[in-house]
């Protein structure tokens, strides 16, 4: 019998130290399409799916582009991503965490905005257990803001959504959780701010996957 909610964790930022490769390789990926953005706009926006992400900040910009511009960013971000996921390392006590939570079953899934093919070399590195469901943009319509990723996962495990927690580092993490109705938890690994995060919807915010670990029984697990 489980000793506690179902935990949903965001991937990058929250499990892994890739905002900033990701940021590099957006910021490649723009300019490949003629948009010039200073790092810290693009930082703020990570965690959105790469569609809206790229509308987003078309809007602060002003400028325009064709579905077919945008899949040709995408395209040219995974391939840069791929470049840098060799930098990419585990957030300190995000394998720790997650063992924990496995040893005293409380059942978990990973559910992020990135695509299979940029996620895949990240859940290798986390060791995630066969049968723990990973969900992923390719597997739903929309992506965060929108609650799907976390409401599929939830089904996944076959836990109502209400009864489960969403650990993410970004506000859209957050939104997509209150979206969903489920309680959630913010961490600062992804380089947004304490204020932010709790604005955003979080009931408790702790710096890393270690400190959430350390202080899991405030979250509900026994």
């Amino acid at each position: 019998m489980a000793s506690g909610p179902a935990f949903l964790f965001d991937l990058d930022g929250t499990l892994v130290d890739s905002v900033y490769q990701h940021v590099l390789a957006w910021r490649e990926a723009l300019e490949s399409g003629g948009i010039k953005l200073s790092v810290w706009r693009i930082h703020r926006r990570i965690g959105m799916s790469g569609g809206l992400f790229i509308n987003a900040l078309l809007r602060e910009t002003g400028g325009e582009v064709s579905p077919e511009q945008v899949n040709r960013i995408q395209r040219v971000h995974a391939e840069a991503y791929a470049r840098l996921v060799s930098q990419v390392r585990p957030l300190p006590g995000a394998r720790e965490l997650l063992t924990h939570l496995t040893k005293v079953g409380v059942p978990w899934a990973i559910a992020t905005s990135g695509r299979l093919e940029s996620a895949r070399p990240n859940i290798a590195m986390l060791d995630v257990p066969a049968g723990v469901p990973v969900v992923t943009r390719d597997q739903v319509e929309h992506a965060k803001p929108d609650p799907d990723l976390f409401l599929a996962a939830a089904e996944r495990l076959g836990v109502q959504i209400g009864d489960s927690v969403v650990v993410g580092d970004s506000v859209w993490d957050l939104l997509a959780a209150r979206r969903a109705r489920a309680l959630a938890v913010g961490l600062l690994s992804g380089g947004y701010g304490e204020e932010e995060l709790e604005r955003a919807g979080a009931y408790r915010v702790y710096q890393d996957p270690a400190d959430l670990l350390r202080h899991v029984d405030e979250v509900g697990v026994r």
